[in-house]
């Protein structure tokens, strides 16, 4: 017979999910650490974002500007996010992926 029924030892279960907040804690404040960089027009327009996602900085090459034509520099930059937004959810993928696979396997959490 399995000592306690059956059950899973509670004391052992809090200190794996425990373990396994700190290590998130400590992926997440890597993410927000880091930085990604998307471009678009060949290099023209250049956005750098934390891992988390946030915006920290734009380039933009005096060669895209046109002042005839802001709706072409507009659509670079929306670009440059948008790819650098993609680099930091691959990042996200990276550090967060095994965390979020071991939180699933734990019972009683909602994951």
């Amino acid at each position: 017979m399995i000592p306690g029924g059956g059950q899973p030892n509670m004391q052992q279960l809090l200190q794996q999910a425990q373990k396994m907040q700190q290590d998130l804690a400590a992926a997440q404040q890597e993410l927000a650490e880091a930085t990604v960089e998307g471009s678009a027009g060949g290099g023209l327009v250049k956005a750098t974002v934390s891992g988390a996602g946030e915006l920290k900085g734009l380039t933009i090459d005096p060669k895209a500007v046109d002042p005839e034509d802001t709706e072409t520099l507009a659509d670079l930059v929306l670009a440059a996010v948008r790819d650098a937004n993609g680099a930091a959810q691959q990042l996200q993928q990276q550090k967060l992926g095994p965390l979020a696979q071991g939180l699933g396997g734990m019972p009683g959490l909602p994951f």
